[in-house]
């Protein structure tokens, strides 16, 4: 081989099953990617057993041993508390529907000169499960592009929630577009296979029209270490067989893998946590959902204490606190906006704050960073949606009807009366046979005089019946009832 690879190896000490394990490649330009296959390289004649990266851990002197044991243990995993996960799981399906519509927000500087646009949209989407399934879904999309500085800057934010606000997929681009070193940021977020994968991949610079790409630049962030792709559960790739000591590793474990050329660098994270790790986790496309349901419900959870992400792709505690109302001017309109300020508690970094100026229905009317020059804010007041009030069933009381007193009713009723006496007389004179059937009943009921006189009318009818068993030539005094031989449904 002509090209020069490097490749470092460590991992980090740590609590029982708490430990955190870092893959750190950084590869030169013209070095392939059969040199290098995430800590089993091909080795060469010139290869040295100390410059390869194995899943087992480097050796060590008996110093450095001493130096691990007294090491402090790493802090457990941020956990969200009681009042957050019951709060989503209050969450109902009617109520998140009547959230799903779109609003544009335009971003303003201090002095109020226009930046550019932020659009939110939120709809019902379809999305696949484990098993190929489509399933109906929240789907948020939300988009923005504008200047910060004079310099040209955006996002892109496209996820798929549960009904409980539980992160399906998620897919997330940002870029700077600094005149000596543009930057980009990409961070994708999947469920699978009992665990969630977060795929983060920064880039700084830019590729000359001149420059070959290599072949991981060319290859998305979902396939860069194990050939996912959205929606796919299942690891095809030309490193899937490389990636089996994975799940051994301690959870949740990160990879980093980091490329330099003489134009950009492009640094690639992979980090795995246990689903049951991140219970009450919320996702940027879940925030702006729960933003809704804190404005329709005008509360924010008392004490509540969530998890998400922070810059650095860091699992870290968010807290959203009401702020009260307050009156603000929207389209030459006074209305009345409910104030809900998140925090993002990184554990490296300071915490960042946002609030948001919400209407009762959910739209967004203002939104503010701390600490960041300008703001969002809508310039047209929105239709305000308000959920229909089902009213009760009027109750009328019931009055007599004194037809007999009202001319037009007690003639509309001499009219059918005398309609149906002819409608009946026309029939008998059409049918004699039914008058004399009657007249032949009527004689031998008289002459018989039962006690039972329907019993008496069904043996008298009953020989008439298609299924009317033959009558024995000797008849008992026990004789059944003529009602046993009907059908069960006519019973």
């Amino acid at each position: 081989m002509s090209s020069k690879v490097q490749s470092t190896g460590r991992k980090r000490a740590a609590g029982a099953g708490k430990g955190r394990a870092i893959f750190s490649l950084t590869i030169h330009p013209g070095a392939a990617l059969e040199d290098y296959v995430l800590g089993t390289p091909v080795l060469s004649k010139s290869f040295s057993p100390r410059s390869a990266i194995s899943s087992s851990p480097p050796h060590v002197g008996p110093r450095a041993k001493e130096h691990q044991a007294s090491a402090p243990e790493s802090p457990p995993p941020p956990e969200a508390n009681a009042e957050a996960i019951h709060f989503l799981h209050s969450l109902r399906q009617e109520e998140l529907q009547m959230l799903f519509f779109s609003e544009t927000l335009a971003m303003v500087s201090n002095t109020g000169e226009p930046q550019g646009e932020l659009t939110i949209d939120v709809q019902r989407g379809n999305h696949k499960d484990v098993s190929g399934d489509l399933l109906h879904c929240p789907l948020v999309h939300a988009y923005s592009k504008g200047f910060m500085d004079k310099t040209l800057c955006g996002n892109s934010l496209l996820g798929y929630l549960s009904w409980n606000l539980e992160i399906k997929e998620q897919h997330s681009q940002e870029f700077i577009k600094f005149h000596v070193l543009p930057m980009e940021r990409k961070m994708s977020l999947l469920k699978q296979d009992g665990q969630l994968a977060v795929t983060r991949r920064i880039k700084e610079g830019e590729v000359s029209g001149s420059h070959t790409p290599h072949p991981l630049e060319t290859r998305s962030r979902g396939q860069i270490m194990s050939g996912w792709e959205p929606g796919v559960r299942t690891q095809q790739g030309p490193h899937a067989q490389h990636l089996a000591c994975l799940p051994s590793l301690p959870l949740p474990s990160s990879m980093f893998l980091t490329q330099i050329c003489p134009e950009q660098e492009v640094k690639t994270e992979v980090t795995f946590f246990p689903w049951h790790s991140v219970a009450g986790f919320i996702s940027e496309s879940a925030n702006l959902l729960l933003l809704r349901v804190m404005a329709l419900r005008r509360m924010v959870p008392s004490d509540a204490r969530f998890l998400a992400l922070d810059t650095e792709g860091k699992l870290c505690y968010s807290t959203y606190q009401a702020l009260g109302s307050q009156t603000i001017q929207v389209d030459h309109q006074q209305v009345e906006v409910f104030i809900v300020e998140q925090t993002v508690h990184s554990e490296e970094g300071i915490p960042m704050s946002c609030q948001f100026y919400l209407l009762p229905d959910g739209h967004l009317a203002k939104r503010v960073q701390v600490g960041f020059p300008g703001c969002c804010m809508i310039t047209k007041m929105p239709i305000v949606r308000e959920e229909d009030e089902i009213e009760p069933r009027p109750a009328f009381e019931k009055k007599p009807l004194m037809w007999e007193e009202d001319m037009e009713l007690y003639s509309r009723f001499l009219d059918r009366k005398e309609e149906l006496r002819l409608s009946h007389t026309r029939y008998l004179q059409q049918h004699p046979e039914a008058k004399a059937l009657v007249s032949d009943f009527l004689l031998f009921l008289l002459l018989r005089q039962p006690a039972d006189v329907v019993t008496f009318a069904a043996e008298h009818f009953g020989p008439f019946a298609m299924s009317w068993p033959p009558t024995p030539g000797l008849r008992s005094s026990d004789r059944p009832s003529p009602f046993g031989l009907l059908e069960p449904e006519f019973v």
